[in-house]
């Protein structure tokens, strides 16, 4: 980067630490007392760097001094003849040192100060010219290195405290929890408040800023970059491809993204189970590769990109892919579909089944793969942040699985809706369109209701239906999922939620869509943790409680109903 002089100092360095590694030079007292100055010194020269206006700082004395150091621990204190020249000296170094410290005289710069010692005037470059004779502790050659080394040294030995401030996590939490206290109460009172008026309204606005500013803020305090997780990968890519015998490359692009640092908690043991999968499922043998025209080294991708309020980690490979017929064969054996139903599915939602409890394509179980143990934990780890998993194969070329993540937990935005005098919320993640439908475009097939949209075919479910049941058993009932249909008028209008989850699609009928709206979700406590269908609840302003759905868990108890 064309820092020179810091280079010569941190090499200098460098190389007295070697020669204490290696018992040349004895710790002692003296030594400590140049590290010491050393250390203040290159300090200087690096914060110069941040103010280049600032004056150059004086360094070649104290380097010269340690270079001394290590010819004597090096050569012996007679390695320096009474008739060397300053030249040949130099040459000698180079040589012998790989790290000269004698330098060719030059002149005195514009910001290089002469120094006037024993009644001459001379610089750490002419000071070579003394070193002839023995450079032995305490003489005189060394005496003036000693003394220029000290006069230079001008640095202040202080305390630096710096930028950064290290804060527990839970602290972090504290605080988080308090904003999201505040946002509800902010919500309450304006509502209370209502009214009209000019000065209400600029105090209600500024108050809404502040508050959304400090919010942000504590929200940006915990983000990190996935960096601190992508470097552990080349660890986990090498001992995994040792296990398998293989030869694999990573590379990690788009470390600079940000994200909740719990959000990469959570899914951090996930994100191994993927890499390791692709490693065993996906790139092949050396042998293998040869035979398909492939490089010898398989490559492994991660990579990471911020998508409006999520982060989107991929994990690619160039391996062999997945084969969608063979999970198919294997999801019939499993009993997870039936044969018929099995033909009726697209490769994207054959693909989905690699996600069950269980579910292996290896024949043979190895230290890695083949148990049924990993990509189930993925899904169940990004359905609680309410992330989304998508999977993209080609057979021969490779695979690449895209997790979306959500940037923070701490806020998510949701649509609300209106069931009976309840309201109640959907995370916009999953939430793809809100339609309308009258009763004809709805029609019963099996034990479900399906209709048309945007020419595909998509499940329906009457929410009132679902929350109507009085246990899980109930929603197997025959036709328990169409009683809806049949209260519905003949001309009215139905508005219909239109939710995503893996690779299918259901419409979700409500009585009353309200607005889109940022909240503050807390989990539900006992008794009601284990409660079907919700997976938390939040405040709203008019003071009342908003449960939020759990979409994983409905469309996981809905799509098993209907597989049967």
């Amino acid at each position: 980067m064309g820092y020179e002089d810091i280079a010569e100092m941190s090499h200098t360095l460098e190389d007295v630490f070697s020669e204490i590694r290696s018992s040349k030079l004895q710790i002692e007292e003296k030594l400590f007392n140049d590290l010491f100055k050393a250390n203040d010194v290159l300090g200087a020269m690096i914060q110069r760097v941040k103010s280049p206006e600032n004056a150059n700082v004086k360094y070649k004395g104290i380097k010269t001094k340690l270079e001394v150091m290590l010819r004597v621990a090096r050569f012996g204190p007679d390695s320096l003849p009474e008739d060397i020249s300053a030249s040949k000296l130099k040459a000698e170094n180079t040589t012998a040192l790989n790290q000269p410290f004698a330098i060719e005289p030059k002149p005195i710069g514009p910001n290089e100060q002469p120094i006037v010692l024993q009644n001459k005037i001379t610089t750490p470059e002419l000071l070579v010219e003394s070193l002839g004779g023995n450079a032995s502790a305490g003489s005189a050659a060394e005496m003036e290195v000693e003394a220029i080394a000290e006069h230079e040294v001008e640095v202040e030995s202080r305390v630096a405290f710096s930028d950064l401030v290290q804060i527990p996590v839970r602290k972090l939490d504290n605080l988080m929890n308090l904003v999201g206290e505040l946002m509800i109460e902010r919500d309450r009172v304006m509502t209370l408040a209502g009214g009209t008026g000019s000065g209400r309204n600029n105090a209600f606005s500024r108050f809404q800023r502040i508050t959304s500013e400090l919010q942000y803020s504590v929200m940006d305090a915990r983000l990190v970059q996935v960096n601190i997780l992508f470097t552990k990968f080349h660890r986990i890519v090498r001992d995994t491809a040792a296990v398998e015998n293989k030869k694999v490359n990573l590379v990690l692009e788009g470390t600079e993204n940000e994200i909740d640092r719990n959000v990469l908690q959570i899914i951090s043991e996930s994100l191994v189970h993927v890499v390791r999968n692709a490693i065993s499922h996906g790139i092949e043998k050396p042998e293998e590769r040869f035979k398909m025209g492939k490089a010898e080294y398989g490559t492994v991708t991660i990579k990471a990109r911020s998508e409006k309020d999520a982060v989107v980690i991929e994990v690619s490979d160039d391996g062999k892919g997945i084969d969608a017929h063979i999970i198919r064969k294997k999801a019939i054996q499993k009993g997870l579909v039936t044969e018929d139903l099995a033909r009726l599915l697209t490769e994207e939602e054959v693909l989905q089944f690699i996600f069950e409890p269980g579910f292996s394509s290896v024949e043979q179980v190895t230290a890695v793969s083949g148990r049924g143990v990993g990509m189930d934990v993925v899904k169940r780890s990004l359905d609680t942040i309410g992330g989304k998993v998508e999977i993209f194969t080609q057979v021969g070329v490779g695979t690449s699985i895209s997790l979306a993540l959500p940037s923070s937990m701490a806020l998510k935005a949701a649509l609300l809706f209106m069931m009976g005098q309840s309201e109640f919320a959907i995370p916009l993640t999953y939430t793809d369109a809100v339609i309308q439908l009258t009763k004809n475009d709805i029609h019963k097939i099996g034990k479900g209701l399906v209709a048309n949209h945007l020419k595909k075919t998509i499940s329906v479910v009457f929410l009132d239906d679902l929350f109507a049941i009085t246990s899980l058993e109930d929603i197997n009932t025959t036709n328990n999922l169409q009683g809806g249909l049949k209260k519905v008028k003949d001309n009215a209008k139905l508005y219909v939620i239109v939710v995503s989850y893996g690779s299918r699609e259901v419409g979700f009928v409500v009585d009353k869509l309200l607005q889109q709206k940022e909240i503050v979700e807390k989990p539900l406590s006992r008794p009601l943790d284990n409660t079907a269908f919700f997976s938390g609840a939040t405040i709203l302003g008019n003071g009342n409680v908003c449960l939020v759905l759990d979409i994983p868990s409905v469309m996981n108890k809905v799509f098993k109903t209907i597989r049967k």
